[in-house]
C-alpha cells in the first residue's frame, strides 16, 4: 500500500507549511488525485486519519476530489474528459488520443488555525 508512503510525504509538507505560518492546528487538508495516479481514494483517506494521530492535524478533514482523464485528439485537436471508457474524442469520434492529465496527485489546500489576532 504506497498511499501510506503519500501521506507520510504529505505530513513533511503539511509540517513545513504549519511551521511556515506558525499554525497551532490543521483543519482541513483538500488533494486532487488523478485517476491514473495510481492512488485508491478511500486507502489515502485511511491512512490519513492513521498518520494524523497525534500531530497538528489531529481532527483535520480530508477532501480528495478525483481528477478524470484528460485527452486531446490527434485528429481533430478537441479536448476530452473522461471518467471511464469509452476513451475517444468527444467532438469527433476519434480514438487516436494524446493523455493530457488525471496522473497528478496536488495539494490543493491546506485549512489552519494560528494564535496570532
Amino acid at each position: 500500500m504506497h498511499e501510506l508512503s503519500i501521506v507520510a510525504s504529505l505530513f513533511e509538507i503539511l509540517e513545513e507549511k504549519a511551521r511556515e505560518h506558525n499554525a497551532v492546528r490543521i483543519t482541513a487538508v483538500k488533494l486532487r488525485v488523478g485517476r491514473l495516479s495510481g492512488v485508491v481514494p478511500d486507502l489515502l483517506g485511511s491512512a490519513f486519519d492513521m498518520f494524523k494521530k497525534g500531530t497538528l492535524a489531529d481532527g483535520a478533514s480530508l477532501e480528495i476530489e478525483v481528477i478524470p482523464f484528460e485527452f486531446r485528439c490527434r485528429s481533430c485537436g478537441g479536448e476530452s474528459f473522461r471518467d471511464e471508457p469509452p476513451y475517444n474524442c468527444a467532438v469527433c469520434g476519434s480514438s487516436d488520443l494524446e493523455l493530457l492529465g488525471g496522473m497528478d496527485l496536488v495539494v490543493e489546500k491546506i485549512e489552519i488555525e494560528t494564535d496570532d489576532p
